[in-house]
């Protein structure tokens, strides 16, 4: 159901809304949205208007319906979200926008059986990523997916097979991809500009205070919580389980590791030019100062260490309380590359690099070119990003892509390995080929998860 949104009218919001928690009820006993045939998808022309549809509006959300409704052709013409309250301002935020109201609506398997939508972005907390993408893609659609790609590496991988067997344009949400600045820095780095990298760090320092301590209550008027809940197990509603604090609880989200993290995990990985998984992981670390007062479960301070197959490595490092930043040059978010001829930091979109002992100034971001730009696809805040993916969508070539699905994958999958190492408390050997730890069934078992039906990612999508 797809209806218009008045916000001057409450009476008939009342009724839409009792009219959508109907239509939930009716669908709910589906046990997989494979039952429904898959569309193809529609051939989108150069100037054809691209329709698209978002799949959670707060937060990230609400930023990523903004930057597409203001592209040249392309409308957002549904609004799905759980959580019917935030309706009201999201319709008008829109509509003053593109000059016409979005749609409104409940249950993002309504969107894809919608054959007018071309595309959706997927903005729902990070254990829906992998679901909401395969079923779009079984449905016929585009994806733009926010980072990390997935929940746990296994629903990652079925990601990557649902986007190839559909042949559908699925792009992850890792910005940097598309940030002429970043390309430079990376451009560089391949063409040896501090010799042999041989290792990378990637830096979250990002204070965060406790949330508090919540008891379990009743689900807040307009919120249908099944569907919030999803593929996650049970638990009674809590405050301190939902919106945005969903972020620091295992089975709804990945800390701030998986958070923050993936950004500087995708540059790390970027820059030191591995395609392939690493071989190694160690992570430790703990929730410190807020233990007693907060419900967090995810850590707050933790460090990982990553060994690929020729002996290079990759780390990374979470600081949630006070700290210094590092190297000298002010990152607290962001990338340091170590060479045998010298280093790189990265910090936002600017990059420097010191050569030999003395450190000497090198190439740095004001002195090399940024990318090439020849489709004006960069963009201050992640711009960029979003319109390369719909240039993607356009071409419907995955390779146009800066974030194609696979890339976004192997980036998502570095903090998984290094949460599964934190949790189980000590070192693992990964086999990237098969994507399986070596030895460790208990490690296996963290690979993937117990989905909560009818919510569960397919084994054959």
């Amino acid at each position: 159901m797809s209806t218009k949104f008045n916000p001057m009218n409450r009476r008939k919001f009342l009724s839409k809304s009792a009219q959508a928690a109907a239509g939930i009820a009716a669908v709910s006993g589906l046990t997989n949205y494979t039952a429904k045939a898959a569309s193809k998808g529609k051939v989108i022309g150069a100037n054809d208007t691209i329709n698209m549809a978002a799949i959670g509006i707060r937060g990230r959300g609400r930023g990523l319906t903004q930057s597409f409704a203001k592209m040249k052709n392309v409308n957002m013409k549904i609004l799905c979200d759980v959580d019917e309250r935030l309706f009201a301002d999201s319709v008008n935020e829109i509509e003053k926008i593109q000059g016409f109201a979005p749609a409104t609506e409940v249950d993002l398997r309504k969107v894809f059986d919608n054959k007018d939508i071309d595309a959706v972005v997927i903005a729902a907390p990070n254990h829906w990523h992998a679901l909401a993408t395969i079923w779009a893609c079984q449905a016929g659609k585009h994806v733009y997916c926010e980072k990390p790609s997935c929940h746990n590496i296994w629903e990652g991988r079925k990601m990557v097979e649902a986007a190839r067997k559909y042949n559908r344009i699925v792009q992850v949400g890792f910005q940097n991809r598309s940030i002429g600045n970043v390309m430079a820095a990376m451009k560089v780095l391949r063409e040896g500009v501090i010799g042999d990298v041989y290792m990378a760090k990637g830096l979250c320092y990002k204070p965060r205070h406790s949330f508090g301590l919540f008891p379990d209550s009743e689900v807040p008027a307009g919120v249908n919580y099944d569907l919030w809940l999803g593929p996650a197990p049970y638990r009674p509603f809590n405050a301190g389980r939902f919106h945005y604090n969903w972020h620091w609880h295992w089975a709804t989200g990945n800390g701030d590791i998986g958070n923050q993290g993936p950004h500087q995990f995708d540059v790390a990985r970027w820059g030191m030019n591995k395609n392939e998984h690493p071989v190694k992981v160690r992570s430790f670390g703990g929730y410190y100062k807020y233990g007693k007062v907060c419900s967090q479960e995810t850590a707050n301070t933790q460090s990982a260490v990553f060994e690929y197959a020729d002996g290079k490595i990759l780390q990374f490092e979470v600081r949630g309380l006070y700290t210094n930043s590092e190297s000298g040059e002010n990152v607290r978010i962001g990338n340091l590359f170590f060479g045998t001829e010298g280093w790189m930091s990265v910090n936002g979109s600017t990059w420097k690099t010191f050569m030999g002992k003395k450190n000497e100034p090198g190439p740095s971001s004001t002195s090399v070119e940024p990318a090439a730009d020849p489709m004006n696809l960069m963009g201050a805040g992640g711009e960029g990003n979003f319109g390369n993916f719909i240039t993607a969508v356009r071409s419907g070539n995955p390779k146009d892509l800066n974030c194609d699905i696979e890339v976004g994958y192997m980036s998502s999958v570095l903090p998984h390995l290094a949460n599964i190492s934190y949790r189980l408390g000590r070192d693992l050997t990964f086999d990237g080929n098969n994507e399986r730890f070596v030895g460790d069934k208990e490690a296996d078992k963290m690979l993937t998860r117990n989905y909560r039906k009818p919510y569960v990612v397919p084994k054959n999508v």
